[in-house]
């Protein structure tokens, strides 16, 4: 097996170390030179591991200072697949603020190309940290197509007030009967109207990441539609693009 490179090797030591609480919020890292000198390393491999670090969001730099430990600041999720987004459930907490319900909504309706404008509809805010001390990073309201939604009626993790590690995906998929294959996804910077605003704690007006998903299964039917707003102070967006063939 080809060996890690060096500056991989580095990067997840220093990642695993801020982790681990020896570098807290706001402490200084190591210089560069004080890594080449202590790992026997280049110096382009340490600037490289810092560059990756500084682009994930776990560590920042002050010119003429240092780089400095991000420790518990942003939420950071590398997405590139449907199975990523129902990772989400690993390392992050659902909590509902509005069950699940029917109500009128001609935008959703006509996005998930139905006949009449009845959804069902769910929101819930995430939070990602130690159980308990969480901090809220997005709020989402979920619209399903009525003869989807009728699957998790009576589903105790879409109730007001639940709290589990869920995702609605997840909780959705093994009642249908394609699965779901795609995510058409837009993102776009939108203000926090006060439902927003009261369920991530930051004042109306706000700048949020809107981030909208319709899911569809593998006939392309529209199943669920999602739109978040994410807090751009705790939350990095990371997706890796290859090369197709």
């Amino acid at each position: 097996m080809k060996p890690e490179p060096a500056y991989q090797v580095l990067r997840e030591r220093l990642r695993g170390e801020i982790a681990a609480g020896r570098y807290r919020d706001g402490t200084r890292l190591p210089t560069e030179s004080e890594l080449v000198a202590q790992h026997g390393l280049s110096r382009q491999t340490v600037r490289r591991a810092f560059q990756d670090l500084v682009a994930e969001g776990v560590v920042y730099r002050v010119p003429g200072r240092g780089t400095y430990a991000r420790e518990s600041g942003r939420y950071l999720r590398q997405l590139g697949s449907i199975e990523d987004l129902m990772s989400l459930s690993q390392d992050t907490t659902m909590e509902v603020l509005h069950g699940l319900g029917r109500r009128v909504d001609v935008e959703a309706a006509s996005r998930l190309r139905l006949d009449d404008d009845a959804v069902y509809a769910v929101v819930f805010r995430r939070l990602h940290g130690p159980p308990g001390r969480g901090v809220p990073f997005v709020s989402t309201t979920v619209h399903l197509p009525p003869a989807i939604a009728r699957h998790l009626d009576g589903e105790a993790a879409l109730q007001a007030g639940a709290v589990s590690t869920h995702t609605v995906i997840g909780l959705l998929e093994p009642h249908l009967t394609e699965p779901i294959a795609e995510a058409a996804q837009s993102i776009t910077v939108a203000p926090a109207d006060d439902a927003v605003a009261a369920a991530l704690g930051c004042a109306p007006g706000h700048a949020m990441l809107r981030v909208d998903r319709l899911y569809a299964d593998s006939t392309g039917r529209p199943v669920e539609l999602s739109v978040s707003h994410f807090l751009p102070e705790q939350y990095t967006y990371r997706v890796t693009l290859r090369r197709s063939g």
